[in-house]
């Protein structure tokens, strides 16, 4: 392409496209220099709305530093993190004769620390410093022959680290806590069906067990059970309909039962290792005898009409890629594991938002 031909909007429009990618991880860092400070909780426990000069008061922030907190106000508000309007001052020191007023979007009340279905620990987790190191290392990490480029970068895989630092292990926990907590709500909202005749279920890599508390008490009559690695379920106390067991999922049965869940899971592992994790599954509900059906919680790249999802899932398949060497998957690339693990057919409900709920029968 010769540039002297190309218009001046043109080449305004490709110049913007780069710098809007340059500078967009300021939404992000913002957002968590904003939790950081305590700001939504400050905007809840203030009431419906708090001025500006308030929020200041509120702040440990240095006073040299005011109009910086108004920066960082403003790209939030842009970002639809909190809404903001102009007020008359009360007091008025200088020629301003308003003020901005901010107030809690569904975004922000997600951040909250007394927030039902709080997601603090789900967004700080995706910018903790061996997330963003990671990505650093991608062009070293695709010439080399490390298994992630999180190993690249830190020396050995998330799961080594997860076993061998409690704090980053407990994040972990907390951050998959709190997606599931969320992701229980959703379900038992509009996807409940997929739970009705079922008498068990077995939540592979179940974590803490969020997910499987939330099924339990919806279903007093269906036994649930969280099969995770033992040093997650240790000590972790079951209910009358729910128990924890401790295993490995390539190298121990798995409980038979009516359905086996597997929420997030197989993106964290590639072709090979899924396909032996949905063996195990099958073999699984065969054993019970029942026939049985395996409930999968994932992304289904391309499976949702919105440019946003979409990149959310493309997103977080480079995410995938780099941290664990596996994938996000689109619908064929689905189908060939599940007919290759030996199942018949499947049934997918897109009502998760950026992921899907599969029904895999045997």
């Amino acid at each position: 392409m010769e540039f002297s031909k190309v218009s001046s909007s043109e080449l305004l429009g490709a110049h913007s496209r780069l710098w809007y990618c340059s500078v967009s991880y300021m939404k992000a860092m913002s957002l968590k220099c904003a939790i950081e400070l305590g700001i939504p909780d400050i905007i809840h426990s203030h009431g419906q709305s708090i001025t500006f000069s308030k929020l200041i008061a509120s702040l440990p922030v240095h006073p040299s530093k005011t109009r910086c907190v108004f920066s960082l106000m403003r790209i939030l508000v842009h970002s639809g993190f909190f809404e903001s309007r102009k007020v008359d001052k009360i007091d008025q020191k200088d020629d301003d004769e308003e003020e901005e007023e901010y107030s809690l979007t569904l975004t922000s009340r997600l951040l909250l620390n007394d927030a039902p279905l709080r997601m603090k620990e789900f967004f700080l987790s995706s910018v903790l410093p061996q997330t963003m190191s990671q990505m650093h290392s991608l062009s070293s990490w695709l010439q080399n022959s490390d298994t992630s480029a999180y190993k690249t970068t830190g020396g050995m895989t998330l799961w080594e680290s997860l076993a061998q630092d409690s704090r980053l292990a407990h994040i972990f926990n907390e951050t998959m806590a709190s997606d599931s907590k969320l992701t229980s709500k959703i379900i038992l909202d509009e996807c409940s069906e997929v739970f009705e005749g079922l008498k068990s279920l077995v939540d592979v890599g179940g974590g803490t067990g969020t997910l499987a508390r939330a099924i339990a008490n919806a279903y007093p009559n269906l036994k649930c059970t969280v099969f995770d690695l033992p040093r997650v379920v240790a000590n972790l106390q079951g209910t009358e309909n729910l128990d924890f067991v401790g295993g490995d999922m390539f190298s121990d049965p798995i409980p038979p039962a009516d359905a086996i869940l597997l929420k997030w899971i197989l993106h964290d592992w590639n072709d090979e290792d899924s396909l032996k994790i949905l063996k195990r599954c099958r073999e699984a509900i065969l054993r019970n005898g029942k026939g049985g059906k395996v409930i999968i919680i994932d992304m289904v790249i391309g499976s949702q009409n919105t440019d946003e999802l979409t990149g959310i899932q493309l997103c977080n398949d480079v995410i995938m890629m780099a941290t664990f060497f596996s994938m996000e998957r689109s619908l064929k690339e689905w189908e060939k594991l599940f007919f290759d693990a030996g199942f018949s057919h499947y049934k997918i409900n897109p009502k998760l938002g950026v992921r899907s709920l599969i029904e895999l029968y045997p």
